[in-house]
């Protein structure tokens, strides 16, 4: 690639400029997911003689609007939100944060490229060493390469003062990703599909759920559950679930990494046994499309807009693409995932989530000295949890809809794979 100058300065103060604003909101019964595309980091490329005095200008070292506003040079931003470049976005594209941001900085070019299915194809540019650009939400990236592709922020503690929830792109003290958006993880549903269908409370147990999709196929003409299995990487939101469903902060660096079996049956319908078990049994008893294979992402959001689906398991990211989607947003809702486990500055979206007195959760950070402890269980189970493990999920899919597979031997298989890691890496379970 070849060296741009100031993208470590200026890369900073354009995320700020260009950042949607951080909402108050995480994980709710299924848990904050900040992961790999919903945070920037900078291109680890050669600074100029506009940087600070030791080369490299930190996150805090930023006044938006001041520093570097002489600055001629153009940069480009790699992002998975292609709804944002579109004239007809619901919310505020980019187009209008660009406008914004030259106006402060009138002599800097930005471009943008949008990628569809950016879990695999930015990882893949990134890994093979292309010219992506300067400014990239975070892919999968195992912690312990963060150095070697990106520039890093500055000193977690320094960050932590001016910026929320970086927890997930912080390694060895060095904050390397600045959160753009905060989701939390729920259900997108058509309100009048659930009216329709006669479903009067929104659902809080898997149990619940369940039979809640079976009327909506009893009493409407809307697919209950839209698996979205063709698109792939939209089957990875399914693992952003867990530490929500599990009622613990500390589930993925802690329970996850040294607990036992952590894909068992508790007996108490949470955990991640039912979190994925919720996918297999819409599958298996017909409660989702009829052939699996032809879903169609983008066909999607105008079927949830015009009652066509009832429910969508997604990040709250997807809600306003769902609402621009057609003539109806106001029939577009979001509903806590039906986990019950159990900061009140939320946004409307999350009205449903306030009236069922949802707690909201952000994963804690790994402890010292484990930060890439989790990259290299995912590596060794292959189940590559919340780091792009669509085809995990994707099994799950199958599987229920052949009957080839009961719910039960997958989870066990998965524990299995799990355990075999611990042992590869010696880990403590306790």
């Amino acid at each position: 690639m070849s060296k741009r100058v100031i993208n470590k300065a200026l890369a900073v103060a354009l995320t700020g400029a260009m950042a949607v604003s951080l909402a108050a909101c995480g994980g709710t019964t299924s848990g904050e997911s900040n992961g790999g595309s919903t945070e920037t980091a900078t291109s680890d490329e050669g600074s100029s003689d506009t940087t600070s005095s030791d080369g490299v200008y930190k996150y805090t070292d930023i006044e938006l609007g001041t520093t570097g506003t002489d600055i001629k040079t153009s940069i480009k931003l790699l992002t998975n939100r292609t709804d944002m470049l579109e004239d007809d976005y619901a919310g505020t594209p980019y187009k209008e944060y660009i406008a914004k941001f030259n106006e402060m900085y009138p002599d800097i070019e930005v471009t943008l490229e949008g990628i569809t299915d950016y879990a695999e194809d930015s990882l893949l540019r990134l890994q093979g060493g292309e010219d992506w650009g300067d400014i990239m939400m975070i892919p999968a990236v195992a912690k312990e390469d963060l150095s070697t592709y990106f520039t890093p922020y500055g000193e977690k503690d320094d960050v932590a003062t001016q910026a929320k929830y970086i927890n997930t792109w912080t390694y060895e003290g060095e904050t390397y990703g600045i959160p753009c958006t905060a989701n939390a993880q729920g259900i997108v549903y058509n309100k009048r599909v659930f009216k329709d269908a006669g479903i009067e409370t929104l659902p809080t147990t898997p149990d619940e759920f369940i039979a809640d999709l079976q009327k909506i196929k009893d009493n409407t003409d809307a697919i209950p559950l839209y698996t979205n299995y063709a698109a792939g990487w939209t089957l990875g939101a399914w693992d952003a679930y867990l530490t929500g469903a599990s009622g613990k902060s500390s589930w993925q660096n802690e329970s996850l990494i040294h607990g036992k079996d952590p894909f068992a049956d508790l007996g108490d319908g949470t955990g991640a046994y039912n979190v994925y078990k919720i996918l297999y049994d819409a599958v298996s008893k017909g409660l989702t499309e009829d052939d699996y294979t032809t879903t169609d992402w983008e066909g999607s959001k105008g079927m949830m807009n015009s009652g066509k689906v009832a429910t969508m398991v997604l990040g709250s990211w997807a809600v306003p693409q769902m609402q621009g989607a057609g003539d109806t947003p106001d029939d577009v809702g979001y509903m806590p995932f039906p986990i019950a486990v159990d900061d009140s500055n939320v946004p409307d979206l999350y009205s449903e989530f306030t009236e069922m007195n949802v707690t909201y959760l952000e994963d804690d950070p790994a402890p010292e000295g484990e930060e890439g402890l989790m990259d290299l269980l995912n590596q060794d189970s292959e189940l590559a949890i919340n780091a792009g493990g669509n085809d995990k999920v994707a099994n799950i899919i199958e599987s229920a809809s052949e009957g080839s597979t009961s719910f039960d031997d997958i989870m066990n298989e998965w524990n299995q794979k799990w355990s075999d890691a611990q042992s590869t890496e010696s880990v403590e379970v306790k």
